[in-house]
């Protein structure tokens, strides 16, 4: 024990417990914002295969795919997150940074008979790629359920951890 502590080992304890119990919360915050940001991809997912057909929305032409961007929470590589971190009060995970209009050129077929058809008889399709939007929602679905788990695992360690101060 270090002289300069003897008198206050309480403290000492006290600032670890709170130590603890934040990272234990940080980690429970990290699972919990991957689960909240890959629900909402699920959800713009969902809203892409909605919207595979339709060929006139409201800004008059079809509907364009959407794509959902994440970034990191916590780290924005300036010295005072790095400072944080270094403290232990970094707080990660991630977040839905914004929702972009996929650029890719829309599909066009040849039907005279379609309402939207031009005078040459071609219709704008959407550019969603139905097959494309469900490997994006089996992947959005495992990544939600790998920080499901993560949550449990954590909620389970935390429960051990009380069992042994019984």
């Amino acid at each position: 024990e270090l002289p300069f502590l003897a008198d206050q080992p309480h403290e000492i304890c006290r600032d670890r417990g709170a130590w603890l119990i934040m990272a234990f919360l940080n980690s429970l915050n990290i699972s919990g914002s991957g689960l909240t940001a890959q629900k909402y991809r699920m959800e713009i997912v969902a809203q892409n295969l909605a919207n595979a057909d339709t060929t006139r929305t409201e800004a008059g032409g079809p509907y364009r795919r959407k794509l959902v961007t994440f970034s990191e929470i916590g780290n924005t590589g300036n010295f005072a997150s790095v400072l944080r971190a270094s403290a232990g009060d970094a707080v990660g995970g991630v977040r839905v940074e914004e929702v972009l209009d996929d650029t890719d050129d829309f599909k066009v077929e040849y039907d005279p008979t379609h309402p939207d058809a031009n005078e040459d008889g071609y219709v704008q399709l959407p550019n969603v790629n139905t097959t494309e939007e469900m490997v994006d929602m089996m992947s959005a679905s495992r990544l939600y359920e790998a920080n499901i788990t993560a949550f449990n695992a954590m909620k389970e360690m935390a429960s051990k951890a009380l069992e042994i101060g019984k």
